[in-house]
């Protein structure tokens, strides 16, 4: 039997629009943890500097710093969802250390999910209310150009679960996660998923 971890840290990955706030939201409140969308990190550095300012890239790292310090400290049975969006490049595989540092350090269990879906209902949802106002991508030409030059991080956690969105609802894809979260049968590695239904994000 695989002893229970006294926390989890669940690591959302995916491009922009993808539905990893939606998501997040849900699945926090599911299990009672801590939501930390990555805009929570990024945007009091996109308030003070454009990124491409060499301070955006200096002062984003010293706020990541600072939060996963503390959170190495926060109560043990607290559980973190993080929102993400990790290229599969040397930068973003070191960021990506610092969750696997984290989780080390707190003796919790980490669980990567990644979460994509077609490109046209990424494009579809990119330009969804809310985005703008909240600092989020809503460039679809952007978005085109992320998607054709790089590739979402993956297998750098001793668990993924991948998920194609297009056809989910939110509801969906969290009880799809939950299900292999709350699985203690799960072998280490990558488990993908996908289904169909009437997506409302």
């Amino acid at each position: 039997m695989r002893q229970k971890p006294a926390s989890r840290i669940v690591h959302i990955n995916g491009w922009p629009g993808t539905g990893k706030l939606t998501v997040g939201r849900l699945l926090a409140k599911r299990f009672g943890a801590r939501l930390i969308d990555n805009h929570t990190l990024l945007n009091p550095v996109e308030a003070l500097f454009a990124r491409s300012n060499p301070l955006h890239a200096s002062l984003r790292e010293q706020v990541r710093r600072a939060f996963f310090d503390h959170a190495v400290r926060a109560d043990p049975a607290e559980s973190f969802v993080f929102t993400d969006a990790l290229a599969d490049d040397e930068h973003d595989g070191a960021m990506f250390s610092g969750y696997l540092d984290l989780a080390a350090a707190r003796g919790a269990d980490l669980v990567a999910v990644l979460l994509d879906c077609a490109p046209e209902e990424n494009a579809r949802r990119l330009i969804s209310a809310g985005r703008s106002e909240a600092l989020k991508l809503t460039d679809p030409a952007r978005l085109q150009q992320l998607r054709a030059n790089y590739k979402l991080l993956r297998g750098l956690a001793e668990y993924t679960i991948e998920i194609d969105t297009t056809d989910l609802s939110p509801e969906q894809t969290v009880a799809r996660i939950l299900a292999h979260i709350l699985d203690d049968s799960r072998e280490s590695g990558v488990v993908v998923t996908q289904s169909a239904a009437k997506p409302s994000y």
